[in-house]
């Protein structure tokens, strides 16, 4: 009986080290990706400030696993409308070629608004809500990265009108921040 306690005791010690391997090389693994997104990170932060001249629309936030870049939409679309301008064009292509070296970094573009009312030149156009609004600008930077080189299976485009949004809309300037597109830039392998 003594003997199989101790075989019982030495298997459960036995399975608890192993468990104890596993998560060692899970905590190696995640501190390897972390390393290599704070790498990617600097290394876009930098290209980013010698490469756009309108780098003060943009603000640049490193997450868990991935990164985001936070355009202001005054920086890419005129007031009302989803075409985007000819500096707008110039500074995703600014982007597209940044990223380029990333491409096993999946992007998603993601587009908000403010919660104004959509206007009746946009009505008239089949864009009904700031939700389509958002989409169809998230839509247009990313068909026009493609363009650009972005591989198109390793990019994606999500509006989400006027939720989420990041200062109130009450005020004009509120109104300003929360009209943004984000590309999010998630850590290979997630």
């Amino acid at each position: 009986m003594n003997k199989l306690k101790i075989a019982c005791v030495t298997a459960s010690g036995l399975a608890l080290m192993l468990v104890g391997c596993v998560s060692q090389q899970r905590y190696d693994e995640s501190q390897r990706k972390k390393a290599e997104l704070d790498r990617e990170y600097q290394e876009l932060i930098q290209q980013i400030n010698q490469t756009l001249v309108d780098a003060r629309n943009m603000q640049i936030t490193r997450m868990q696993k991935a990164i985001r870049i936070s355009i202001n939409n005054g920086l890419l679309f005129p007031s009302g409308s989803y075409d985007m301008s000819e500096s707008a064009k110039q500074t995703i292509a600014k982007f597209a070629s940044i990223l380029a070296p990333h491409q096993q970094t999946k992007i998603t573009v993601v587009g908000y608004t403010d919660s104004a009312p959509i206007g009746p030149g946009l009505i008239e156009s089949g864009i009904t809500s700031n939700l389509i609004l958002s989409q169809r600008r998230a839509d247009t930077v990313m068909q026009y990265m493609i363009s650009q080189g972005v591989k198109p299976d390793l990019i994606a485009a999500q509006g989400f009108g006027e939720s989420k949004p990041v200062a109130s809309n009450n005020t004009p300037k509120g109104r300003a921040k929360n009209r943004r597109v984000e590309l999010n830039l998630a850590n290979a392998g997630e």
